[in-house]
């Protein structure tokens, strides 16, 4: 079995004195939150880009302050609003390598990527070509190395100004099990058939709802994908095997789609003493934890069905809920030839549970305009 990987998101900063430093006392809550109930759970936190609202020594020298109260490591990716300067300078200050980079973390190989250097500023998103044949080299070799792999970058490919579907081609063909993104101000999650793409509300500049962090974590290959807002309740509970059907990319996987018996395992953040899975109307079973990964526990459901089934999981009074799909022994996995990859027209629409409520609401689609 792969390792579990687990990051932290904290979404556009837009860190500005113009708004009395808002985003940048929002995310100190949320940098406190984090290291107080997260603990051992997350391998690294990532900045998504947009950090800096004006790429100001300033503004960074505020951001570096936050990010110091975080006993964990740190990935910041630069956004159009970090590269206002023309360059990258103050950014740096706050950062212990440049973009590009990879990095191997819990047996998967990780790639952050800059999209701004290459353009013109504001959003003019661009991989030059040194990059992307960086890339696809990278992924070559993860591929080699048995490895799975996870790409960072500052929006997704259908935003990139040359050869997005290209772009998003090389993820598609390289297995590529998440791209973790910013620039939307939203949440959203899209699946193409071969890739979960997901974005974070933006901290500085949020307009559907309070702003938070999310957590993303790939258990074995299957990614999950959820979001804690600044005044959630904890523990947070995240079902991390099997998958949500919403999150299927491989339906041949019996970790995304189970035949008959499977087994589930969740990450709970912020601890507990006690957790109890139960499918559709049945019973409640009781969870062990998994000796080897922080915070993890699991349970053996035996015989399911073939269908349609809810999950959920319950802990200190929260809980998880996901839809899982069991096929019979005889049944043929199908899958369509893929279509716009990296897209937003592949977004998976609402999805109230995860705080994801489909209307779009941000500068780049149906927001305000900041």
């Amino acid at each position: 079995m792969t390792a579990c990987l687990s990051w932290v998101h904290f979404g556009d900063l837009h860190v500005d004195e113009a708004d009395g430093l808002e985003g940048l006392h929002r995310f100190e809550t949320l940098v406190g939150l984090a290291e107080q109930h997260l603990g051992d759970a997350v391998d690294f936190a990532l900045l998504p880009g947009d950090n800096a609202n004006h790429g100001t020594e300033a503004q960074y020298r505020g951001i570096s302050n936050a990010m110091s109260r975080l006993g964990r490591s740190w990935h910041v990716l630069a956004g159009d609003h970090d590269f206002e300067p023309g360059n990258l300078d103050a950014m740096r200050a706050i950062t212990t390598r440049d973009a590009p980079y990879a990095a191997h973390i819990r047996g998967y190989r990780c790639l952050f990527l800059d999209i701004v250097s290459a353009g013109k500023g504001g959003p003019d998103f661009r991989i030059d070509p040194a990059q992307r044949r960086w890339i696809e080299r990278e992924l070559d070799m993860a591929g080699a190395a048995g490895e799975r792999a996870v790409v960072f970058m500052h929006a997704y490919p259908g935003d990139l100004r040359d050869d997005p579907d290209g772009v998003a081609g090389v993820f598609a063909a390289h297995r590529v099990v998440f791209v973790d993104t910013g620039h939307t101000h939203y949440n959203e999650l899209l699946n193409d058939g071969r890739v979960i793409y997901g974005a974070t509300r933006s901290i500085g500049q949020s307009e559907e709802g309070a702003p938070g962090f999310s957590v993303v974590t790939i258990d074995d290959g299957v990614p999950s994908w959820c979001f804690q807002a600044i005044d959630a309740v904890w523990p947070l509970v995240q079902i991390t095997t099997p998958a949500d059907r919403r999150l299927i990319t491989d339906p041949a996987c019996d970790r995304q789609v189970p035949q008959g018996g499977f087994t589930v395992r969740a990450r709970i953040f912020g601890g507990t003493a006690r957790a109890t899975v139960c499918l559709d109307d049945g019973p409640e079973i009781a969870m062990v934890r998994v000796a080897d990964v922080a915070e993890m526990w699991t349970a053996t459901l035996p015989d399911v069905e073939d269908g349609l089934h809810r999950l959920r999981v319950t802990a200190g009074g929260s809980a998880d809920v996901i839809e899982v799909l069991v096929r019979g022994p005889q049944a043929t996995p199908k899958r369509t030839a893929p279509v716009a990859l990296g897209r937003n027209v592949h977004a998976i629409g609402a999805w109230p549970e995860r705080c994801i409520d489909g209307a779009q609401r941000g500068p780049n689609r149906n927001g305000a305009d900041w």
